[in-house]
């Protein structure tokens, strides 16, 4: 009897250790130079170069069977626990159940952190970079606007002349791109590009406008059923920057778009692309009819293709609900700007320093 007790005791301590624990690490201020060192120089990628070879082997999503499988088991548990409060007319099967589930929550946020989620609290790109132009206006983004009309006028023949790697995972020339560029930005071994995969949550992204995701739990990439050959490049670029510890939305497409710059044809169309996408959502409507205009035909047809795609898959309030919902995850995760901080990339690439081949200048 009492060593029943005294098991339930240590169980009810550990239960509160591990909440605690949890909180302090969602909680306590870090300094980002210590996580860098520590985590996302020196463990994570150990973490990352063992666990996506390993999911690129899978041809289906892990992220499904981790997600679906703990959400059935919660609601088993859950129903189990209401009908032994029932049976009993008691509260306490109900309160120990709900202290478990807690629990594993718990449990389950500090495995994020330990394999992923501590990458949000590491030096972000712009201090990392020399950032040595002025704050960006209006008629900063335009210019890059033009840049980005003139590239993917020039480049959209070749491109689609040379065919589109479907699984970018394939594309040699990409890894190696990428592999270049997270050595021009950190001294953490190159990260291991991810298999683009397909999701039972492929209808979610479908409907929410998500493009792609990382799997935080596998490290395993997840994209959009939906996307289109010249979108599939820059959408694998970022989401493997992510895989390299780049948490942050805008220093992730940092990173894919200076991947794709140093790739194909069809990537470096594919990095220009997004830009404009990007420069476009930021601008006002005299603007955007100045960019549209510059546009020839074959990358107006691309792009209105594209919004074709966005426009018959999405359901509007989805949408808007999804993004909400995201923003708070990463406002969660201390990066304060939300989902605005896939605006912060045209900021890091105007006010960055680059010498020769689009190469940032990073700080000492």
């Amino acid at each position: 009897m009492h060593g029943g007790d005294n098991t339930s005791m240590v169980s009810r301590v550990a239960q509160v250790v591990i909440v605690l624990v949890a909180l302090v690490a969602a909680l306590a201020p870090i300094d980002p130079a210590t996580v860098e060192r520590w985590f996302s120089i020196g463990i994570y990628p150990r973490i990352q170069r063992a666990l996506t070879p390993v999911s690129n082997l899978v041809p289906f999503a892990l992220f499904d069977l981790l997600t679906i499988g703990a959400g059935l088991l919660v609601i088993v548990v859950v129903v189990r626990g209401i009908r032994a409060a029932w049976r009993l007319r008691q509260w306490r099967p109900l309160v120990k159940t709900l202290a478990g589930v807690l629990t594993a929550v718990a449990a389950g946020y500090l495995v994020f952190l330990m394999v992923w989620g501590f990458n949000y609290r590491r030096v972000p790109m712009s201090e990392r970079l020399v950032l040595d132009r002025p704050t960006p206006t209006v008629a900063d983004a335009v210019r890059l606007g033009l840049v980005a009309v003139e590239r993917l006028n020039a480049l959209h023949g070749p491109a689609h002349d040379g065919g589109w790697h479907t699984d970018p995972h394939t594309d040699n020339a990409l890894r190696t791109a990428f592999a270049q560029v997270q050595g021009l930005l950190s001294e953490a071994p190159a990260a291991v590009p991810g298999r683009l995969k397909s999701s039972l949550y492929g209808y979610y992204f479908r409907w929410s406008g998500v493009d792609g995701m990382v799997d935080p739990f596998a490290l395993e990439v997840i994209g959009n059923p939906d996307l289109l050959p010249w979108e599939i490049p820059f959408v694998a670029a970022h989401e493997w920057a992510h895989l390299a510890g780049y948490a942050e939305e805008s220093d992730a497409s940092f990173v894919g778009f200076l991947t794709c710059l140093r790739g194909s044809v069809e990537a470096q169309y594919s990095a220009w692309l997004s830009l404009y996408w990007q420069i476009v959502g930021e601008s006002g409507p005299e603007e955007r009819t100045r960019l549209a205009q510059a546009l020839e035909d074959g990358p107006r047809r691309d792009i209105n293709a594209v919004v074709a795609r966005m426009e018959r898959g999405q359901l509007p309030w989805l949408r808007t609900a999804s993004w909400r919902v995201y923003d708070s995850y990463l406002r969660a995760n201390r990066v304060e700007e939300g989902v605005k901080s896939y605006g912060a990339v045209l900021t890091l690439i105007l006010r960055a320093r680059f010498e020769d081949g689009w190469t940032p200048v990073r700080r000492e």
